[in-house]
């Protein structure tokens, strides 16, 4: 029998029946749930001739360890060239898989908790990152909770898993990227030119930054904390510098 896993939450069994309908085995409906959400799952379900059922609170179905809303759904584990694609460690994406920019590229390591591994790929997909490379040993896996929480954008992102992290920086030093950290003390985005090849290196909750990493990097960027609190959160300082490249990387405006 053929590997399965399974996903939880509105957004991200909505994504997978849109965009790979054909990996979808079958489809569970929190029974108390109505309205337009469950119409338009029931809807598209019909459409793709997947198999949709209502279950109780009670049934194991639910037992995935995330926040489900009412919505779970089995998938076929197969191998996919397309958005969503997640490639072996130290391998390298099918053709034609990154769908945002592909001079435009994100380094995660060290994030352990699912949830901020998954809003990070969701700021990620919004500001048109055309691959995500998660350092392999210490992260989380993208699991159901990271997928829930990544609200359907990992369903459109290239998630790489790559081994070292220093070894991948050297590497896309020489094919022309601009390597940049985000470490507390660094220069604010605004004055750092982020246009053309890019890597943004993001690191975890507990202490950022390997140091091989920071070495590797041409400069680190930071952001300046205005209020008491001494930091944000990984994903919320990410969003700040990505779109910060967005603005100058859509109006040709770069930082000084």
């Amino acid at each position: 029998m053929a590997a399965t896993t399974r996903i939880f939450g509105f957004h991200p069994v909505h994504e997978a029946l849109l965009h790979r309908a054909h990996e979808v085995r079958r489809v569970w409906i929190l029974a108390a749930r109505q309205g337009t959400r469950r119409r338009e799952v029931e809807k598209l379900c019909t459409a793709a001739g997947v198999e949709f059922a209502s279950a109780a609170p009670s049934d194991p179905v639910w037992l995935g360890g995330a926040v489900h809303n009412g919505f779970a759904a089995e998938l076929a584990q197969q191998p996919r060239a397309g958005a969503g694609a997640v490639a072996e460690a130290g391998g390298s994406p099918g053709a034609g898989a990154e769908r945002g920019d592909a001079s435009f590229v994100v380094l995660a390591e060290d994030i352990q908790d699912p949830r901020n591994l998954g809003a990070l790929l969701r700021v990620c997909e919004g500001a048109g990152v055309g691959r995500v490379l998660v350092r392999d040993r210490g992260s989380a896996p993208l699991s159901a909770t990271a997928v829930k929480t990544s609200a359907g954008a990992s369903e459109w992102l290239t998630v790489e898993r790559i081994g070292s992290s220093a070894q991948r920086l050297e590497q896309l030093k020489k094919e022309g990227y601009w390597i940049y950290g985000l470490a507390a003390g660094g220069e604010v985005p605004w004055s750092v030119d982020l246009t053309g090849p890019v890597v943004l290196c993001v690191g975890g909750e507990e202490d950022g930054l390997r140091q091989l990493t920071q070495e590797r990097c041409d400069r680190l960027i930071g952001l300046p904390m205005q209020g008491h609190v001494s930091s944000l959160n990984l994903a919320t300082a990410a969003a700040a510098v990505l779109y910060d490249a967005v603005r100058q990387r859509t109006t040709g405006k770069k930082g000084r």
